[in-house]
């Protein structure tokens, strides 16, 4: 099968819109047409290579589709079901699976590693050579093959673009609130970052019952839009110092929890310092392969600090989601304001251009 794609062939350069080829699944594998895909900022660190993966590769991780047809053996999903890619495949038996952590499941490492399935080869070619997976999802292909385990079942009545961003943006952010660190009702809470996954952080803690919500960012649209999510005070970084103005919003004690939504080394640093005693930092954000921080190492034991990290939400995404897609459904959950716009899959290299300059919050492309 033909499939349009949005392909990366070397990290420093922009995606190359073209045709490749897509084979049939393999037994225990699924076909799924991409309706909607999620411009989210780990793809455009492989893209600068600040983050690794093989190349060349078909990017996107956040998506949302129908089933075409599927493999022998499959037994959950038969064609025209609605679906939600899982970018990290788990076994279900691991020590990590069986503790509510699947995202760190070794298959899933694996497949994230070496741009492949599990039988170690890919399902992607183009003029015969071929084209890597990207952490098993491939979401910039009109058409993609995934493990049955990696598909979770949507309503059909859940429109494709927001349902893509339940995928990461959504889980990311708000499960790093409600499973990474189980917060309590009444914390002060300052998010490092009011993008596409800051703001599910921001809206995570609103759920959790927050009483201070200090959203901190660059882009004043962006710290307007927090407001939307739940944050009670917004902090511009271009002009001031977020560690001192926290600490002032508090009283000179700083927050209970920082999360860092960037994947930078200064505001990881910044959303330590700006800690109360006992305090939680939780970056979200993907650093850079190289990226290293300093603090002082003191404050790990007189004040009992802690810096820790949450991947896809420290979620178990089939049971998540679903919950996800409820809060939704009763007003609880944002998702409309989340989404800036849908951009043709022709257009993907002006969103992401969009996304870094602050314009867009969270956007998809379409096919």
């Amino acid at each position: 099968m033909k499939s349009r794609a949005a392909v990366l062939f070397e990290a420093g350069t922009g995606l190359t819109v073209c045709e490749v080829d897509v084979q049939d699944p393999q037994p225990g594998e699924v076909r799924i047409e991409i309706k909607a895909a999620g411009v989210c900022h780990t793809d455009l660190s492989v893209m600068t290579g600040h983050l690794s993966a093989p190349v060349p590769a078909i990017l996107g991780h956040e998506g949302a589709g129908i089933v075409i047809d599927v493999g022998a053996g499959v037994t959950s999903l038969k064609e025209g079901d609605h679906v939600i890619p899982l970018w990290r495949l788990s076994c279900g038996e691991c020590e990590y699976c069986s503790n509510s952590r699947p995202a760190l499941c070794a298959v899933g490492t694996e497949i994230r590693a070496s741009g492949r399935l599990g039988d170690g080869t890919s399902r992607f070619s183009l003029n015969g050579k071929e084209i890597h997976h990207f952490a098993g999802v491939s979401a910039f292909s009109n058409y993609t093959v995934l493990p049955e385990g990696a598909l979770l079942k949507i309503p059909k009545d859940l429109p494709f673009e927001l349902a893509a961003l339940l995928g990461c943006a959504v889980i990311t952010g708000v499960g790093a609130v409600i499973n990474a660190v189980a917060m309590k009702p009444g914390r002060t809470v300052a998010v490092f970052g009011a993008g596409g996954v800051g703001v599910n952080v921001v809206q995570g803690a609103a759920l959790a019952g927050a009483q201070t919500i200090i959203a901190v960012d660059r882009y004043a649209s962006r710290l307007e839009q927090s407001r939307q999510f739940g944050a009670t005070h917004t902090i511009d970084a271009s002009v001031n110092d977020p560690v001192a103005m926290i600490r002032e919003l508090t009283g000179g004690k700083g927050v209970d929890y920082a999360f860092e939504a960037v994947g930078l080394p200064v505001t990881i640093q910044q959303a330590y310092n700006s800690l109360a005693k006992r305090g939680v930092a939780m970056v979200v954000g993907v650093p850079a392969n190289t990226a290293e921080v300093s603090f002082s190492a003191l404050s790990l034991v007189f004040e009992e600090r802690v810096l820790t990290g949450s991947l896809y939400g420290s979620a178990v995404p089939r049971n998540d989601i679903p919950r996800m897609i409820e809060l939704y459904r009763s007003g609880k959950l944002l998702l409309d304001p989340l989404l800036s716009c849908s951009y043709p899959i022709e257009q993907i290299n002006e969103a992401y251009a969009a996304m870094e300059s602050g314009e867009t919050l969270r956007s998809v492309v379409t096919f």
